[in-house]
């Protein structure tokens, strides 16, 4: 239940800022006596050229200025997904959104990605607040964490966002503070006056957040797209935006991820027409896979099934519970006897079926992903099933999802895909979308969020051509700090960050270091050497025990290795070697370089050496 008592509401239109100093035109240079120059390393991070050589060698960042407010982004800047940015201001924290990353095949093992703490642990009791800019788990999947830092912290959010977070809560036994707010609604939350305006996204309820204080106006869009027929005829909210750019906009932060692509977003509801015609033609079963928090793409798969007959079961534990909160909260609306469970479903005939599924990203315990690889308890794929992925393909996931499409195909089921039916549309603002909302806006400095590299640059390059002045667009990544000063933002330093990897129980006690070693022994297999020597001569006093797997199917490798082993020892000893240390290097150099030439492989080799005896 939403806690409002804490924070009042003020009126959302047509109160100005707190007075500040205008910062100098875009020409000229700032001029302020006694002030210091800036060190070169971060003097060269400026302006919409900057490169990440130069952005690796900032230092750490000096105090920020008395007045200044500074922004530091822990997550989703130079990537996509674990959004979290702090601000500073008069030794108070705000921070928005607390989202998580989803691991790549490379990373095994890891169930999620947290931003990294470590820049505000010691500060958490600095916290007014988190706003939460809308429910998608790269935005949100991260607060329960943070919860267990300090659990008091006001949790800030729109209706849905925050049904979706309490749920998250429970499931890890947390009552979190949670504060509801609208668009339209003003509060302040410390030394923090936010506003909230409404903004189209693949979820229902998404807000920008626009932030006041002393040092100037910050607006952030969080995730947007200029949607002008959607289905719940919640338009983004340009007037305000456009209001906000006549107040003076400061510092503009702005969602990236589709800024390479020109033109406009095609509105959600042109979906309804594909998926009729798709599913319409059916005569078998039919399964969409989609985001589970994508209820406006679920309400037009109901709609159509309703409509063609069909009944409906959701599939996957976060479908059913995201499904259910929506309906609860009057965001999805079904028909009476439309959504049936498992067990009535497994009754009815192919041809009056839909299933809405999870696993539209090929995530490994979803219920599509294991569908595909026949280990769905209630679900087994047939010859004849159509399987519609009506999602987009997020970076990244790009092997997990052919994994799916490949294993869905090899159990005879015919699959259709945004490559051959427009089944998805982006939930993100293209080139043609972002023009309009910097010509809205008309910011004094531009800061492109929620990206990789490749969209940062497009995003400034778009802020640049309509006038915002080069040298006033940021482009930075996680760690980065930027302060606005005297209404001019600039890089100052960066500050450590770094992936937290939740794996199982564990958080951040897994590195980059056990992620390799995994690597290894799943791509190459490990080999395992023990030794005793003899610790005043170095020579063996037993015979070396050598045991492997996964390095090579060769009946003969190990007992080949075990000879190499014993005629490393050997030439060690010779040359009169008893370091134990030494000896282990040694003998791993050999059977190294041994398993390469013969095998192609780089297993992990793991010697023990133990020394017998006392060394004289």
């Amino acid at each position: 239940m939403a806690d409002n008592s804490s924070n009042e509401k003020k009126s959302g239109g047509g109160r100005r800022r707190a007075s500040r100093k205008a910062g100098p035109p875009a020409d000229q240079p700032q001029k302020k006596a006694g002030k210091k120059q800036l060190p070169p390393q971060v003097a060269a991070a400026t302006g919409s050229g900057v490169t990440g050589d130069v952005i690796d060698r900032l230092p750490a960042p000096p105090k920020l200025a008395k007045g200044g407010l500074r922004v530091v982004a822990l997550g989703g800047i130079g990537e996509i997904g674990r959004n979290m940015t702090v601000f500073e201001y008069d030794g108070k924290l705000l921070i928005v959104d607390c989202g998580v990353l989803f691991p790549e095949d490379q990373q095994p093992g890891v169930d999620l990605i947290l931003p990294d703490f470590g820049y505000i642990e010691d500060r958490v009791d600095d916290i007014e607040a988190v706003v939460l800019t809308h429910g998608h788990e790269d935005h949100i999947g991260a607060v329960p964490f943070l919860l267990k830092l300090r659990g008091d912290i006001p949790i800030v959010g729109s209706r849905f966002t925050l049904a979706l977070v309490a749920a998250k809560c429970r499931e890890h036994r947390l009552r979190p503070k949670l504060v509801q707010v609208a668009e339209g609604d003003r509060q302040d939350y410390g030394v923090f006056d936010c506003e909230f305006f409404a903004v189209n996204h693949s979820i229902p309820d998404a807000v920008a957040v626009a932030i006041r204080t002393p040092a100037g106006l910050v607006l952030h869009t969080g995730d947007i797209k200029l949607d002008q027929l959607p289905l719940d005829k919640r338009l983004t909210d340009l007037a305000g935006f456009s209001r906000l750019g006549d107040e003076g906009v400061d510092l503009f932060l702005v969602d990236s991820t589709n800024a390479e692509v020109p033109g406009f977003v095609t509105p959600e509801r042109e979906i309804g027409g594909v998926l009729d015609t798709v599913i319409g033609k059916a005569r078998q079963r039919v399964i969409v896979a989609s985001f589970a928090s994508h209820v406006h793409r679920i309400q037009q798969i109901v709609d159509v099934a309703h409509r063609h007959g069909r009944r409906v079961t959701f599939v996957g534990r976060s479908m059913v519970r995201n499904m259910q909160i929506a309906q609860d909260l009057g965001y999805l609306t079904v028909p009476d006897g439309v959504v049936v469970d498992m067990d009535t479903a497994a009754t009815l005939p192919d041809h009056r079926l839909v299933l809405i599924s999870t696993g539209s990203q090929g995530e490994p315990l979803s219920a599509l992903s294991r569908m595909a690889r026949g280990e769905h308890r209630q679900i087994n794929i047939r010859a004849d099933d159509l399987v519609v992925l009506a999602s987009s393909l997020i970076p990244g996931n790009e092997n997990s999802v052919f994994a799916v499409v490949n294993g869905l195909a090899k159990r005879g089921a015919t699959v259709v895909t945004q490559a051959s039916a427009k089944v998805h549309v982006s939930g993100h603002a293209s080139a043609g979308e972002l023009l309009y909302l910097y010509n809205a806006v008309r910011p004094s400095n531009a800061m492109p969020v929620h990206g990789e590299w490749r969209h940062l640059r497009a995003n400034a390059a778009l802020a640049v051509a309509t006038g915002v002045p080069e040298d006033r667009v940021v482009l930075a990544e996680d760690g980065v700090v930027v302060d606005l000063v005297d209404g001019r933002a600039q890089i100052t330093g960066r500050v450590p960050v770094g992936y937290v990897y939740v794996d199982g129980l564990s958080v951040g006690d897994v590195g980059e270091s056990t992620l390799s070693d995994r690597l290894v022994l799943g791509e190459g297999g490990f080999i395992a050497i023990t030794v005793a020597i003899d610790a005043a001569t170095g020579a063996t006093v037993s015979k070396p025990t050598v045991s492997g797997r996964g390095f090579s199917d060769d009946p003969g490798a190990l007992a080949a290795a075990a000879d190499l082993v014993n005629k490393a020892l050997t030439e060690l000893a010779n040359e009169g070697v008893t370091d134990t240390h030494r000896i282990a290097q040694g003998v791993r150099r050999a059977v190294g370089r041994w398993v390469g030439e013969k095998y192609r492989r780089r297993p992990m080799i793991v010697p023990t050496v133990i020394a017998v005896g006392e060394s004289r």
